[in-house]
């Protein structure tokens, strides 16, 4: 079954999104999404500051479905080929866990878009991908990501202390998680 999910990028749908393939033609979106300081203020990525720069981010995703270790969609409103912001799993393990990300251009944000973006990414993992646990790691103070995991299930399971090493430097990051048959 695994190698049928990865023989073509899934398209998923919501009422008001398009979880799309992101491909080249999207780079000046990626450029907009991540060149924005307080898109990445929480992210362990460098503000862009020159377009050239998201084709790396572009690589990586793309390099990540082609190795069949992670899998990352373009948000884009429905019927649209511009993406908003970027949501999948940045690595996985069939049949064990799964490393959540998401960002979301700061105009779309507040409007309830994430939260129906990882409704059907987290569908996507449980059943297609086989996962039991979805993990998420969010950086301390990144309180409207913390609202929207609570609100879909998601459990705290503590900070882990300098978790993250990023751009020389240590970062606590607080452990989300949701299990697929949690009895919670």
């Amino acid at each position: 079954m695994e190698s049928d999910i990865f023989s073509k990028f899934p398209i998923l749908k919501t009422n008001r999104l398009d979880l799309i393939e992101i491909q080249q033609f999207h780079f000046p979106d990626l450029f907009k999404l991540f060149g924005d300081k307080d898109v990445t203020q929480y992210y362990n990525i460098k503000t862009l500051t020159e377009e050239n720069e998201a084709q790396k981010i572009l690589d990586w995703f793309q390099a990540r479905f082609k190795d069949k270790l992670g899998i990352r969609w373009g948000i884009a409103l429905k019927g649209k080929n511009e993406i908003i912001g970027t949501i999948g799993f940045n690595n996985f393990t069939k049949g064990h866990r799964a490393n959540l990300g998401y960002d979301l251009q700061k105009d779309y944000w507040n409007q309830g878009l994430i939260t129906e973006s990882l409704t059907a990414v987290i569908k996507y993992g449980f059943e297609k991908l086989e996962i039991n646990r979805i993990e998420a790691e969010v950086m301390p103070g990144n309180i409207n990501s913390e609202k929207v995991l609570v609100k879909l299930g998601f459990k705290n399971e503590g900070l882990l202390r300098d978790w993250m090493l990023w751009d020389e430097k240590h970062y606590d990051m607080n452990m989300y998680s949701l299990l697929r048959n949690s009895k919670e």
